[in-house]
Order: structure tokens, then sequence, then C-alpha cells
């Protein structure tokens, strides 16, 4: 326990004393480039933290953001006498008459960048 004890309660108070951060923002301009190098190395560590911190805490995506969520896995069946002469699904999840589409993947691909669109099933003849 010495070993952290000296760590916590020694090094690091001393390193952090002896950064030479300046009282304004005037003062960031007058730093020497000795002084911003003394200074990369707290700030990876920040930095690093930070994005730690929020890659911890940042929200998962999800493909299916309201349809059948109640249920454990979403499947649907449907009988191919029943399609028609052509039938597009859905196949990003945003379609209110899901599973067919209803075109809400052109409002979806604008907004994300994305390229999704349906999937088209035609009658050959």
């Amino acid at each position: 326990m010495e070993p952290v004890h000296n760590l916590l309660k020694v090094q690091v108070p001393n390193y952090l004393s002896n950064l030479p951060l300046p009282n304004s923002i005037g003062g960031w301009f007058k730093l020497s480039i000795k002084d911003w190098a003394n200074l990369v190395p707290f700030f990876t560590l920040v930095g690093g933290a930070g994005y730690i911190t929020y890659r911890a805490f940042k929200p998962k995506p999800v493909c299916n953001p309201c349809f059948k969520k109640d249920d454990p896995k979403v499947v649907d069946i449907v009988n191919i006498e029943e399609l028609g002469e052509k039938t597009a699904f859905c196949r990003c999840w945003r379609s209110a008459k899901f599973p067919y589409c209803d075109g809400a993947h052109g409002a979806h691909n604008k907004g994300t960048g994305d390229n999704v669109g349906p999937l088209v099933i035609k009658k050959v003849k």
C-alpha cells in the first residue's frame, strides 16, 4: 500500500503543481513550446478518460426503434399467394405499415446518411 499512498499523496500532487497552467485565457498564448510539451501527457490522460467515460455511458443504437418491442424476436410470415404482382418489404424498421414498406426509408436515409431501401418481390410472368 505504501507505493500507492506515495503515488496519490506525493507524486500526483507534485506533478499537478508543476504543470504550467496559466491563470487567464491570454496566458495560454504566452506558453513556450516546452510548456506545451509538458501539458501533452496531462491532456492526453484527461482526454482519454473523457472518451472512455463517453463510450461507457453513450446509448447503444438499435435497428428497431418501436415495432413489437415486447417480443423477444420479431418474425413475420407472409403467404406468397397474398403478395400480388409486386410487394415491397421494409428493411429500415421505420415503416408505419411494417413489415410492408411505406417509404419511410427516404427520411431515414436523409437523416443518417444511410442507403437502405425496401426488399421488392415481384411475380415473374
